[in-house]
């Protein structure tokens, strides 16, 4: 699920093999999860900051919800190598729009892009993420982890998308999410006791969906 490097991008993102992102350095900087990087080559400097969105709105989310992302920003000429915990890399290049990813999912952005939150509601309730996930925004890189090699689904006006919260990654595009209850796999093969529920996506957009479930609050009741 990679895709080539943005034009205009300074930061180079380049995957080796499917689980570690090598990303080149031209003096430039990219924000990546805290803890991630595994080797670096070259002269870099590192600063630890706190993520979960930029400015005012970030604050009051990290407030009302209690969560902090923990991330550093990466500067300096050379190449550095990130991973997390041998999970596999998609590399997303955006062209001005907008990100919407969990943010245990977001491994590293490039410094042209901005980090925000948006309000999930239900859906983040019953991912036991909070209220909140994380927004990528503006013209660059995302790097993304997932447990498994993850898939690309188009959502269209005819073609709407039933997915479980525990699958979703992240998703672009002009997309209404409701929360509803369904049945899932696991529902009709009798191995779950009680009701399940998914997100139905509507619109046109694209949703990333990962093939191994986190574990999930309200994903089954």
């Amino acid at each position: 699920m990679s895709e080539p490097a943005t034009v205009g991008s300074v930061a180079q993102f380049r995957l080796q093999e499917s689980r570690v992102l090598a990303v080149d350095l031209t003096g430039d900087s990219v924000k990546a999860k805290n803890g991630a990087m595994v080797a670096y080559e070259g002269d870099m400097t590192f600063k630890k900051k706190t993520g979960g969105g930029e400015g005012l709105r970030g604050m009051v989310t990290r407030r009302l919800t209690g969560e902090q992302m923990a991330v550093m920003e990466v500067k300096g000429h050379g190449t550095c190598y990130f991973a997390d915990r041998a999970s596999e890399i998609n590399l997303v290049s955006l062209h001005g729009e907008k990100l919407y990813v969990e943010s245990s999912n977001l491994l590293c952005t490039d410094s042209a892009l901005r980090t925000g939150a948006s309000f999930t509601g239900l859906r983040g309730s019953s991912q036991g993420n909070g209220l909140f996930t994380t927004t990528v925004e503006g013209t660059g890189q995302a790097a993304l982890v997932s447990a498994g090699t993850a898939i690309v689904l188009r959502v269209t006006p005819q073609t709407p998308l039933q997915v479980d919260p525990g699958a979703y990654l992240a998703h672009t595009g002009g997309l209404k999410q409701h929360f509803q209850a369904g049945v899932n796999f696991r529902a009709l093969i009798g191995e779950s006791g009680g009701e399940s529920f998914q997100i139905r996506f509507e619109g046109d957009g694209l949703v990333y969906v990962q093939p191994s479930e986190r574990n999930t609050i309200g994903g089954e009741i």
